[in-house]
């Protein structure tokens, strides 16, 4: 077992060391692009000697649940993956995320903003492109930053609640990913609470991975352009940056994001078509591994796995499955398949 992270005490928030963690959404079950994120976050923080633990982002109390949750961790398990401290579910802390806000809104750095979905948009749409390079997908153009005061007023009279946005002014901010190498992004005014009082997923990530002293952040590379984003909020709370490693995501056949709809791609529905977990960590190994030795077809462990991990190995273009990929129909069986 790795060691325990020690405590270091850092402004108001727990910070340890050596740990990786995954962080599912609740909202389905897991399918072969998640469970290929969380096996190189256990395969690294192993191989570094460091604890893996677990988080559950449910902010989003509508489409999350405690049954995919369960779901999730019991699919993990399946494969070997158990956290190594107790799971922290993001729904029990909105008092650590508002104490976050409270401090960047001493700081100055915090402000109303009344705009809909529909109407960030259209301003995205309208607005030139950035001097500096490209804004993350979804950024805000800024519209309320100096809104006065009777427009506030109108806006609310008009029942409008407003969201909590950083004022930024940070540009372009570097940094280097361990898959990627170095990457580079601009820092728009992102969302810190909802308007319905809900914490927002990048301040929640940023205070969640400082309290739980998280030191490695394996996740997707469709997350990459928020990275920059979190840099800056870690500076702005005192917090120290944790390596990111972005993944290049599992495509489907078509060459879309790997989706449940594609087919057999949870662990649940491929254990009906007579796949082991075994022969899931193969599949998946395979992917990661410069493999031409067949070793695919074969049921293998988690340890196994290990023993073979080289993060300077890892590709660094996404995968995309084919058919009979996606529904294990190129590795043997060991159960008959259920029947339609």
């Amino acid at each position: 077992m790795p060691g325990r992270c020690l405590p270091v005490a850092r402004n108001r928030f727990v910070q340890r060391a050596g740990c990786g963690r995954f962080a599912p959404s609740p909202t389905g079950d897991l399918h072969l692009g998640n469970l290929r994120t969380a096996l190189i976050s256990w395969l690294l923080a192993r191989q570094d000697g460091a604890a893996w633990i677990v988080r559950m982002e449910d902010l989003d109390p509508v489409t999350s649940s405690t049954d995919f949750a369960r779901s999730q961790l019991a699919d993990l398990a399946a494969l070997g993956m158990v956290s190594d401290r107790d799971v922290v579910y993001q729904s029990q802390r909105f008092a650590l995320y508002r104490d976050a806000i409270a401090t960047l809104r001493a700081a100055g750095v915090v402000y109303e903003c009344y705009c809909t979905r529909r109407e960030i948009r259209q301003a995205a749409t309208a607005a030139h492109p950035a001097p500096h390079g490209e804004l993350p997908e979804g950024a805000y153009p800024g519209t309320c930053r100096r809104l006065d005061q009777a427009s506030r007023m109108r806006l609310q009279g008009d029942g409008r609640r407003p969201a909590l946005r950083l004022l930024s002014e940070a540009g372009s901010i570097d940094f280097t990913d361990l898959i990627g190498g170095a990457m580079s992004g601009l820092v728009d005014d992102v969302v810190l609470q909802r308007n319905d009082g809900v914490p927002a997923y990048n301040l929640a990530v940023v205070v969640d991975d400082a309290d739980q002293g998280v030191t490695q952040v394996v996740r997707g590379d469709d997350l990459a352009s928020s990275t920059p984003r979190q840099i800056e909020l870690q500076r702005l709370l005192g917090l120290r940056t944790p390596q990111y490693a972005h993944v290049p995501l599992v495509l489907g056949p078509d060459g879309s994001r790997l989706a449940k709809r594609d087919g057999d791609v949870t662990l649940a529905r491929l254990a009906a078509r007579g796949v082991t977990a075994g022969q899931v960590l193969a599949r998946l190994g395979a992917s990661l591994f410069d493999s031409d030795d067949g070793g695919v077809r074969r049921s293998v462990t988690i340890d196994e796995l290990l023993a073979r991990f080289s993060v300077a190995q890892l590709p660094t273009t996404r995968w995309r499955l084919s058919a009979a990929e996606l529904n294990g129909d190129d590795l043997p069986r060991s159960l008959p398949r259920s029947q339609p």
